[in-house]
């Protein structure tokens, strides 16, 4: 294959050559090159050092190298889609959970694998929706959070869960669950819950927060029974209800119930707020997902469990969105049925279609 036939699609050789120099990950997925003196090609943004220009030949797609035959490198793995990255750097990070204390870092990550940091972290937000070293934290706290679950004391379930020291432990989980690990394995014991319930477009609301991000976000007509499931998954939590005209204890409560009374009848469509809400990394992705869905559109279980890499994984997406502590906030009124028919909703199906209907403007 000659050169010119390599590369008809693609910019001029010079340009080529400037975004290898440069590793510009805006051509990572555009072309490969290839080294004569090695018999290897690459991506632009391979990590390796940079060959002689003469040297280089490009080509439109790993497929046509290995034609011409060159083989791939094995630092940055030009052969392998994105998602493939992304899995490897799972795979890499959850190794070393078994490790006390030692986690890599996203820049050990992206030197293991063979790309840039750069592009590691813009790869990996958004196939998941956490950078790397959320994952990586949120991992490690899955696994003491099974082990509390199962009985272990605090101490011994950081432990097994690859913590170094109770320390750091207390370090991680005061950044991500807002309780501390002893409070979430009493049942919120200690914790300081502040509530308010209120009238909506959608009827009864109760907004539930601790200083750390909303909790709770619940929709009914009985709001006796919205307290009561509210006092349900925090037995030994201190509830404080909260009249909706004073929150001067809790400003931020106020703001929150504010912005979600807002989004709810069709006044505000950004409900981007700050959450305290217990949840396995898989939990997370899922909502995640959901929260890039366009205001007004739906999508599939099956759908989001292929945009996971996890197209088995329906039932439990479906399982996430049922699990979803926090109504609007995370919005699980965006999933569908395979067939598109809205399934089920927690809070009734006419709650379901009345938010897709404000979402897509209908109500005005």
């Amino acid at each position: 294959m000659s050169l010119h036939q390599s590369i008809h699609e693609l910019p001029d050789r010079q340009r080529l050559w400037e975004a290898v120099l440069s590793r510009d990950s805006s051509f990572d997925d555009a072309f490969v090159y290839a080294v004569r003196s090695t018999g290897i090609y690459c991506r632009p943004t391979c990590p390796s050092r940079r060959p002689r220009e003469a040297q280089v030949q490009f080509f439109n797609t790993p497929k046509d190298a290995r034609a011409a035959g060159f083989n791939a490198c094995r630092r940055c793995h030009p052969d392998k889609p994105r998602m493939d990255i992304v899995a490897a750097a799972r795979r890499l990070i959850d190794s070393h959970l078994d490790i006390q204390g030692v986690l890599p870092n996203a820049k050990e990550v992206a030197d293991s694998l063979g790309i840039t940091l750069t592009r590691l972290q813009r790869l990996f937000k958004r196939e998941t929706g956490l950078t790397v070293s959320r994952y990586a934290r949120s991992r490690r706290l899955d696994r003491f959070k099974i082990r509390i679950r199962d009985g272990s004391s605090v101490s011994q379930a950081a432990f097994d869960a690859g913590f170094g020291s109770s320390s750091r432990l207390y370090e991680i989980a005061g950044k991500q669950l807002g309780m501390t690990p002893a409070t979430y394995r009493k049942g919120g014991a200690g914790a300081v819950i502040r509530y308010v319930v209120t009238h909506s477009a959608l009827g009864g609301l109760l907004v539930a927060g601790t200083v750390s991000g909303v909790c709770a976000v619940k929709l009914g007509d009985d709001t006796d029974m919205l307290i009561a499931e509210l006092e349900h998954e925090f037995p030994l939590a201190t509830l404080v209800c909260t009249s909706p005209d004073d929150t001067l204890e809790c400003r931020d409560l106020g703001d929150w119930v504010a912005a979600l009374l807002e989004y709810l009848d069709g006044r505000r469509m950004d409900i981007n707020l700050p959450l305290d809400v217990l949840a396995t990394v898989f939990q997370w992705r899922v909502w995640q997902r959901l929260r890039a869905i366009p205001l007004g559109e739906t999508s599939t279980y099956q759908q989001m469990a292929e945009d996971l890499e996890q197209p088995t994984a329906s039932r439990a997406v479906g399982r996430a969105c049922a699990t979803n502590p926090v109504a609007a906030i995370v919005p699980c009124h965006r999933a569908v049925r395979k067939d598109g028919s809205l399934a089920g909703y927690r809070w009734g199906l006419h709650r379901k279609e009345a938010l897709l209907a404000m979402e897509r403007g209908e109500n005005k």
